[in-house]
């Protein structure tokens, strides 16, 4: 479709406006799904605000600014990861890769990982703590803390996806080939400015997978159980849901995980039934939302203070 595009180029250098419209049809036609055209796109605005910040930042402190500022976008950019390796944004394999080099400078994690970690290992085994890839119970069956799952996670995300991927090897080749092309990228921005590289990919990179790791936490915590209905805390808050690509919804998504992530309100109505009433839970802007109500309420209802003569 692209090759197309890229024709208008030599034969109608004379009307820029018009190879303009037609490059960017063209490129918004090689989506699988329209859901995805305006989030890719705003992901892809990130990176390259990331490079622009590469060569133009010139300061510790700007440097610093720039990588605490973009540490909650980031985190958040890593939930939509997470969609694509379940379903890939491009039909083509090709640019799927690519943008996957994007999404590995952004959260981490490199082409697979996901695929091989999540989708073919927790995915099947969530329900199992033994075996889990994510699993959130100590070996003596006791919940981990908080702090002691993100860092378990944080440190075996690529071993487990490597030993997963002995089950497919193909995956497993793409894995490892693809990881080390990131890794030569990273070594080569690092060669050339090793404080940008530091500050606007490597830290984010690292920072990404440990709010992942982190954030995964309470997808099934406590919920030791054979039923997939009852295996999954969900959110149902709009915010939430509109910011991470309705990864709420997370019964839904586990009972069919290759859903894409638009299609999961229509998949989540038509089994909420099943779903008992402790795997609802609130989410930080639920929270944020009852205390402004509060608040307001408390104003509300305060005794009016005379005026003193």
């Amino acid at each position: 479709m692209l090759v197309g595009a890229f024709h208008l180029t030599y034969k109608h250098l004379n009307n820029p406006v018009y190879f303009a419209a037609n490059l960017f049809k063209e490129f918004i036609s090689v989506f699988k799904y329209p859901a995805d055209k305006i989030p890719t796109l705003i992901i892809l605005s990130f990176s390259l605000i990331d490079f622009t910040a590469y060569f133009m930042i010139d300061g510790l402190w700007l440097l610093v600014g720039f990588w605490l500022i973009m540490i909650i976008p980031k985190g958040v950019i890593s939930a939509w990861n997470h969609h694509h390796q379940h379903s890939h944004v491009f039909k083509t394999s090709w640019m799927n890769r690519v943008l996957e080099f994007f999404y590995a400078l952004h959260t981490g994690a490199t082409t697979n990982l996901w695929v091989l970690h999540h989708n073919l290992g927790h995915h099947r085994n969530f329900l199992d703590q033994t075996k889990d890839e994510s699993r959130w119970q100590k070996a003596n069956g006791e919940k981990m803390g908080m702090l002691e799952y993100t860092l378990n996670i944080f440190l075996t995300a690529y071993p487990r996806g490597y030993k997963v991927g002995k089950h497919y090897p193909k995956l497993q080749k793409q894995f490892i080939v693809f990881g080390l092309m990131t890794l030569v990228l990273l070594i080569t921005l690092t060669i050339y400015n090793p404080l940008n590289a530091l500050f606007i990919f490597i830290l984010p990179m690292i920072d990404s997978l440990l709010y992942t790791s982190w954030a995964t936490y309470g997808h099934h915590k406590g919920l030791d159980t054979q039923d997939q209905f009852a295996g999954s805390h969900n959110i149902m808050d709009k915010w939430f849901n509109f910011i991470t690509g309705n990864l709420g919804l997370h019964t839904a998504h586990h009972y069919k995980q290759g859903v894409h992530w638009s299609k999961l309100p229509e998949l989540h109505d038509q089994i909420k039934h099943k779903i008992p009433q402790k795997c609802f839970r609130n989410s930080f802007f639920n929270v944020l939302s009852r205390i402004k109500s509060n608040k307001k309420t408390s104003n509300q209802t305060a005794p009016k203070v005379g005026k003193i003569v």
